[in-house]
C-alpha cells in the first residue's frame, strides 16, 4: 500500500520544481508516442491557470503523475495519467487518479472526462473501478489506426 502524503500537487513553490518537471517530461517521452506526448509543451501546459498536476514521489524520483484541467466551471478533463513501469501495479495510478479527481471536485465541477486507448485494458479497468463510464468510441482519436474510449465520471446527479 502507498504511504500517506506521497501524492503531492505540483506548484511553483514546490521544492525541486525543475527536477520534478524534468522527471515528468522524461516519463512523458518514454510512455507516450511522440504525437501524443506533451513533453515539448509541458512547461507551457503547467503555466495555464486552469490546469494542475499531482505526482507520486518515491525513492527520490517521480514514480508517476496525473495532469488535469477544467476548461469550464462545470467540466474537467484528466489529460494525462502515467506511472513508470517499475512502479506499476502498486497502487500509484489509482492514488494519482483519486487525487486528480479530488482536485477537480474541489472546484465543484459536475463531470470529468478522459480518453483512453481501448487496448490499454489495465487503464480502462482502473477508470471503471473509480466510477468512470464509457461514453463512446472515438474513431481515429490517437492516429489513423488507434481509437479511444471517451469516458466520464459524473457528480451531483441521481442516476
Amino acid at each position: 500500500m502507498i504511504a500517506e502524503g506521497i501524492i503531492t500537487e505540483l506548484n511553483k513553490d514546490t521544492a525541486n520544481y525543475s527536477k520534478i518537471v524534468d522527471d515528468v517530461v522524461r516519463i512523458e517521452k518514454k510512455i507516450f508516442p511522440k504525437h501524443e506526448s506533451l513533453s515539448k509543451s509541458f512547461c507551457e501546459e503547467l503555466r495555464k491557470k486552469n490546469a494542475g498536476l499531482v505526482y507520486a514521489y518515491v525513492n527520490g524520483e517521480v514514480a508517476g503523475y496525473a495532469m488535469y484541467s477544467w476548461p469550464s466551471s462545470l467540466f474537467a478533463l484528466i489529460t494525462k495519467l502515467a506511472v513508470k513501469e517499475k512502479y506499476r501495479r502498486q497502487g500509484y495510478g489509482e492514488a494519482l487518479l483519486r487525487a486528480a479527481i479530488l482536485k477537480c471536485q474541489s472546484r465543484n465541477i459536475q463531470r470529468i472526462s478522459l480518453h483512453v486507448d481501448p487496448s490499454r485494458i489495465p487503464a480502462v479497468d482502473l477508470y471503471k473501478k473509480l466510477g468512470f463510464r464509457i461514453d463512446c468510441l472515438v474513431a481515429k482519436y490517437y492516429s489513423a489506426d488507434r481509437d479511444a474510449y471517451r469516458m466520464y465520471l459524473e457528480f451531483g446527479t441521481s442516476e
